[in-house]
């Protein structure tokens, strides 16, 4: 687990509540942690590459993705694994080096032979029984952040992150 580069996300049911909201003109609404957002940061500023890959696809994950400075973003994408195959090629990264965090069935192939997996706690329970760590925090309620703060004091950079905010802090 100290060797992940990648964290691939999945982005409803993990970035978001996987709830969907229309407005009475059609426009669709998702809502995005803050936590998260700023766990994902923290994994760029420790050296990190971030992917996401997505079944549907909207102008909103794409904003969000760019506010972040994600470095991939692939959406409308019904089979996930072939998608991450190029993303490993395009980053230069392998499977092992990869973590994913999905929740539900067209996630898991995203998963196998990958360095970590992981599920929001409100995970479908197929996809909970598959993955090394099921997270405390629900989908769009600080999974991504729980477990970037996981791989980051695992690998011993979390340190560095904190030095930022509370010089001399310590893990």
């Amino acid at each position: 687990m100290n060797d992940i580069k990648l964290l691939v996300l999945d982005v409803d049911g993990v970035l978001t509540d996987g709830g969907i909201v229309y407005t009475a003109d059609g426009q669709e609404i998702k809502r995005f942690d803050c936590k998260d957002g700023a766990g994902l940061k923290y994994w760029r500023r420790a050296g990190g590459q971030v992917a996401w890959i997505t079944g549907r696809a909207s102008d909103i994950v794409s904003r969000r993705a760019q506010e972040l400075g994600v470095d991939v973003v692939r959406q409308g994408i019904k089979v996930k694994r072939p998608v991450l195959e190029e993303v490993f090629a395009e980053l230069g990264v392998s499977a092992a080096q990869t973590a994913v965090i999905g929740d539900d069935l067209p996630d898991l192939p995203m998963m196998y032979g990958c360095g970590f997996s992981a599920a929001p706690a409100d995970a479908v329970e197929e996809v909970a029984s598959h993955v090394d760590y099921v997270c405390r925090n629900d989908g769009g309620r600080g999974c991504v952040r729980e477990v970037i703060e996981l791989l980051l004091k695992k690998s011993g950079k979390w340190a560095s992150i904190m030095e930022r905010y509370l010089p001399g802090e310590r893990e």
